[in-house]
């Protein structure tokens, strides 16, 4: 059939078989994750299956991550240096798509689309005041993430679909979490109730109940994921280093179990899902605030240390505990994310979990840990190009599913 006066959506429908790149930089700020997945699809254009074909993490140079840490402070962010870094990050996932090309002995003739997800800088889904058409202020909720789609377009040559996030927001929801969607595709069971925990800068949870059951998907941040250590690390060391390798200072100290409890009467853990966090909450403002507390309980950086790591895992398992198990019977709890490297975190995790729950993690399903996000939103972009909605209201409190992305030809 000749393709070549359809529109590039509707040759990408026309195909049965797709790949697909999915681009993800995090809240952690360690680096770009680029997938390439292959997309199987029957004649209906219905889902088959879900292939990672390759995958490569960039990690950011320490330049890089100190821009954006400043750019992620309203109290150091500046205009122009993030005009610039929307230029420039975008650099860095077009260098992604090449490094992944070659490992993967590829040419973009024969990739379809990118699907990239861009660097957070800032997430307010709680509504704030601002001036109205009409006179009356508007209750608005925002969100950032930076990256330029037309480098990348240009550097390239292959069609983009970014700003994943926006639309979701426009309808009503927070925009965030959205690979809960992909989730679904990649590990709900017909037989068992699964949570997939994600440890990147903020943890998120999506919860999978069985395919025979008739509650529905639903996800929901559970609070700060590597992020309050890795800037404890950073204060701590002067930004010499970034976090604490497999938890072995944590390992070294000892929890301090009522600043954990305190740390635990913060209000967002106590709202209901849906509910979205970020950095704009969790960053380095926070961690400093929290290192002050542990100083005037003379605590050490191991100690403190330990008492951040326990905080992560307490909110994940209270989360769990609280919002999801009254609900739905689970019976594993699959890890991804950079957390997962961290033995300290991951065994807290593991004690605190009901016995009946088992940890395993996305990597013992073929996702690699840190690649599951970027193969998340390589399904994104794929499900918006064959006209199909990729948001869950449930998840993100929309009013209505969206088709979610912007495309550059």
């Amino acid at each position: 059939m000749d393709t070549g006066s359809y529109p590039m959506w509707e040759k990408y429908r026309l195909k049965q078989e797709h790949l697909v790149i999915g681009l993800m930089s995090g809240t952690s700020l360690d680096g770009t994750d680029a997938a390439l997945v292959r997309i199987q699809t029957d004649m209906s254009g219905a889902l088959q299956q879900i292939e990672l074909v390759d995958f490569v993490c960039v990690p950011y140079s320490n330049g890089l991550r100190d821009v954006l840490i400043r750019l992620c402070s309203p109290g150091t962010a500046r205009v122009d240096e993030l005009t610039a870094a929307h230029f420039g990050v975008s650099e860095w996932y077009a260098h992604s798509v090449t490094e992944l090309m070659k490992s993967a002995g590829i040419s973009t003739q024969q990739v379809d689309v990118i699907s990239m997800h861009g660097q957070t800088v800032w997430h307010a889904p709680v509504a704030s005041s601002f001036p109205g058409p009409t006179g009356a202020s508007l209750d608005v909720v925002s969100t950032l993430q930076i990256g330029e789609c037309a480098v990348v377009r240009e550097r390239t040559g292959l069609p983009v679909i970014g700003n994943l996030r926006a639309r979701d927001m426009a309808a009503g929801g927070e925009g965030a979490p959205l690979t809960p969607y992909a989730d679904a595709l990649m590990f709900r069971s017909p037989t068992e109730g699964r949570l997939v925990q994600n440890i990147g800068g903020i943890g998120n949870v999506t919860v999978l109940p069985s395919e025979s059951s008739t509650e529905g998907i639903s996800a929901f941040d559970t609070g700060p994921g590597n992020m309050v250590m890795d800037a404890i690390v950073r204060q701590a060391t002067d930004g010499r280093q970034h976090y604490d390798p497999n938890g072995s200072i944590a390992a070294q100290g000892k929890v301090d179990q009522r600043l954990v409890d305190l740390c635990l009467e913060d209000e967002y853990f106590k709202r209901l899902p849906p509910k979205s966090t970020g950095r704009e909450v969790y960053g380095t403002a926070y961690a400093v605030r929290l290192m002050k507390m542990a100083a005037e309980r003379s605590l050490s950086l191991e100690d403190t240390l330990a008492t951040a790591t326990c905080l992560t895992a307490e909110t994940i398992v209270r989360a769990v505990k609280d919002f999801i198990l009254p609900k739905v019977q689970i019976s594993a709890m699959l890890a991804c994310g950079g957390g997962t490297s961290n033995a300290t975190l991951m065994e807290m995790i593991r004690k605190r979990l009901p016995k009946d729950i088992r940890l395993e993690r996305t990597a013992d399903y073929g996702v690699p840990d840190d690649a599951r996000e970027a193969i998340g939103f390589a399904l994104l972009g794929h499900e918006a190009l064959m006209g199909r909605t990729n948001t869950l209201p449930a998840v993100t409190g929309a009013k209505h599913a969206v088709i979610s992305g912007n495309l550059t030809l």
